[in-house]
């Protein structure tokens, strides 16, 4: 799959919010982008170098069941190790936490679900960004505080969107309007069977996130904040409502269903001049 190709899209769409003064500038700003920054590759494809397990019951790098794993080249989350799931939901943490960033993955759901997962988990994963810290997260959290932009496959019959948004311990602005429900869908089609999807979010602090699918704007929102639930056993000092979610640690989640990445990358936009406080 080309990552030029599909990310060329949300490039263009920053030259755009440089506000060039042209179409001609806009296109040379556009150039000028595409060229300048590069994927980082953080899964190198052969093991779990620069990643930190967090698995609810269980302390942080403690890789509970082997459930994060690189079999032939392919970042998995597997149960095969559980008697049975126990609400033992797993994210795991690249090391490093990014403020301006494209984070894209592509993924395929695999298997049947673990015994004792939810229904609601079947197919479903996600990746979070502008996540809590793992280490200020409890033995028994289930999730981080964070944004999660969530991985769905199609269960045979009816429509079952990806890349939606999900909310634990967080609300955005959808236009000028706090978004308080828990998720809400994008625009994606449905993706049924093992068929790989390449999903990418743009990160731009607590300005804006757009959610793209095969490099089609799918979903975007504003101003993310840490603010209301869905997220049990936390730390009361590691969750301030209110704060805006300026940066923060990516994770990719285990819920219950195996799930494999061909490929998690991520490039850095801090050096770009994207414009501060961007408002839809």
């Amino acid at each position: 799959m080309n990552n030029l190709k599909h990310t060329a899209p949300i490039i263009i769409c920053l030259a755009v919010l440089c506000n060039c003064s042209s179409p001609q500038k806009q296109a040379e700003q556009t150039t000028k982008e595409v060229q300048q920054p590069e994927w980082q590759q953080l899964f190198n494809g052969k093991d779990l170098t620069g990643w930190i397990p967090k698995i609810s019951g269980h302390p942080v790098d403690d890789n509970f069941g082997n459930t994060f794993r690189v079999e032939d080249g392919l970042l998995t989350v597997a149960y095969d190790q559980y008697d049975s799931f126990r609400y033992q939901y797993g994210h795991l943490f690249y090391k490093d936490k990014f403020s301006k960033y494209i984070i894209a993955t592509e993924y395929r759901f695999v298997g049947e679900q673990a015994t004792g997962g939810e229904g609601w988990a079947e197919r479903n994963s996600g990746i979070m960004v502008n996540g809590q810290d793992p280490t200020t997260m409890t033995v028994e959290q289930d999730f981080p505080i964070s944004i999660e932009v969530q991985l769905l496959g199609g269960l045979g019959v009816g429509e079952r969107p990806t890349a939606n948004l999900c909310t634990p311990g967080t609300h955005v602005f959808l236009g000028d309007t706090l978004f308080t429900d828990h998720c809400i869908n994008s625009t994606s089609p449905t993706f049924n069977g093992e068929q790989w999807v390449r999903v990418e979010a743009l990160v731009l602090g607590d300005s804006l996130i757009r959610h793209y699918v095969n490099g089609i704007n799918v979903l975007e929102y504003t101003r993310p904040q840490v603010g209301g639930g869905v997220v049990s056993g936390f730390d009361p000092a590691a969750k301030h409502d209110g704060m805006p979610l300026t940066e923060g640690w990516i994770s990719l989640q285990s819920e219950s269903h195996p799930i494999q990445f061909r490929k998690v990358e991520l490039m850095n936009l801090e050096a770009m001049e994207v414009p501060e406080g961007y408002r839809k």
